[in-house]
């Protein structure tokens, strides 16, 4: 729902300030693109869009037109679909590498409550129509959120959530694997995984299915978050399988999982392995981490000249007993709102706009990936990283006996009369 009356006169508590707070909008409005489309005159929106989302190309980013079939489902089950291209430099000994990728957003379909294989059913036949509008629409890879099977309990600390944990072939792959093989599509599925082979641990995992709906590999989520109600290390620790980069028959891809976002050396790890495009499925509310959002892949994909494809959950998820976390909060029954905003980011600083902050969501970008290297011949990231100055200085942090490069002013520990 938007409200198109003009936003920002001062109305107190008002009846629609409430509803707006409460349904997860920005003062009515889904995205922060569409407020500032609907309360800016055309040319003054024109230049604020050049500022917050950057120029493709020196142009600003191209809508890409929606097939009506897409269209159609979007209607029909009411999901947020919009369209973009990213374009890059003609080449003379190169031809463009166009891939079409594919994001989708989702809020749970059924309460907590409910039994635990009707969540999980309802949550498939949820995605089943989004999924066919992006297998339609011609998207090459496409990626799903973080934990997309179930809601995201890791705030609560009960284990009996652990009953959603899957083999890496399980039935969340099974179930996808016919899409990847119909649409001819790569397919990342975040999962949280149960390793059968190794004492039935758990991961928080995303599976590669390829387009030939063959499982390519998966990784494991390297930074597990201890702040706020992000309780994640009840359940599953760091991961194990490092920085892989899949090569997929569309471009080589990396994925790194929710709060890795924070972490630079996360993302540049992925760049140094080759990554052309890396996925970063998370789920992440307003309160702890909205301004950080539309920043931090956005610097990545600038400094490791790739793309960035961020994904977040949307709706607000109640569980059935309330849960503290040791920071003073009295206890409460829910995470707070998952924001949804999906977006991608150009190595050249464009951005699409975000997907609805309280909608589910399927966001098509088409990218050319020729141009992750010509950013790298423009800025020379690369050739003037000095890697191995970082090295050293890394190599003797991780000493006990480290002791940090200060040099003091003389002056400071001087006796003055």
């Amino acid at each position: 729902m938007e409200r198109k009356e003009e936003v920002g006169k001062e109305n107190g508590n008002s009846e629609e300030e409430l509803r707006t707070l409460s349904d997860g909008s920005i003062c009515g409005f889904e995205s922060l693109h569409r407020l500032l489309e609907s309360s800016l005159s055309p040319q003054v929106f024109k230049e604020v869009s050049r500022l917050l989302i950057g120029m493709n190309c020196g142009k600003p980013l191209e809508p890409l037109p929606i097939i009506e079939i897409a269209k159609g489902l979007s209607s029909q089950h009411d999901f947020d679909i919009q369209a973009f291209k990213f374009n890059a430099d003609k080449e003379l000994l190169r031809e463009p590498r166009i891939v079409r990728v594919g994001l989708i957003q989702n809020s749970i379909s059924l309460p907590t409550t409910a039994p635990f294989l009707d969540q999980k059913k309802a949550i498939f036949q949820k995605l089943k129509p989004i999924i066919d509008a992006a297998g339609a629409s011609g998207v090459n890879i496409l990626c799903l959120q973080e934990a997309w099977t179930m809601p995201f309990a890791f705030c609560t600390r009960e284990k009996r959530w652990c009953e959603f944990a899957e083999p890496v072939d399980g039935e969340s792959t099974q179930f996808l694997q016919g899409f990847a093989r119909k649409y001819n599509m790569v397919i990342v599925s975040p999962i949280l995984e149960r390793d059968l082979k190794h004492g039935e641990t758990m991961w928080n995992t995303a599976v590669i299915i390829g387009n030939n709906g063959n499982i390519i590999g998966k990784h494991r989520k390297n930074h597990i978050p201890r702040v706020g109600d992000f309780n994640e290390s009840t359940y599953y620790m760091e991961g194990n399988t490092g920085h892989p980069v899949f090569e997929t028959a569309f471009g080589k891809i990396g994925v790194n999982i929710c709060y890795g976002r924070h972490h630079p050396l996360n993302w540049l790890a992925f760049g140094l392995n080759g990554a052309e495009i890396v996925f970063n499925p998370s789920a992440t509310v307003g309160e702890l981490s909205e301004p950080m959002w539309p920043i931090e892949a956005r610097n990545a994909a600038i400094a490791n000249s790739y793309f960035v494809g961020s994904i977040n959950r949307v709706g607000t998820e109640v569980f059935p007993n309330p849960f503290t976390s040791g920071d003073g909060k009295p206890a409460h029954a829910d995470f707070g709102h998952f924001y949804g905003s999906s977006h991608v980011s150009g190595p050249d600083a464009s951005c699409t706009p975000s997907l609805s902050r309280n909608k589910d969501g399927l966001l098509i970008s088409d990218m050319d990936l020729n141009l992750c290297r010509q950013l790298k011949d423009k800025w020379g990231f690369r050739m003037t990283a000095r890697y191995e100055v970082y090295a050293d200085m890394l190599s003797r942090y991780v000493k006990p006996d480290f002791e940090p490069q200060v040099i003091s002013d003389p002056l400071l520990h001087k006796n003055h009369v």
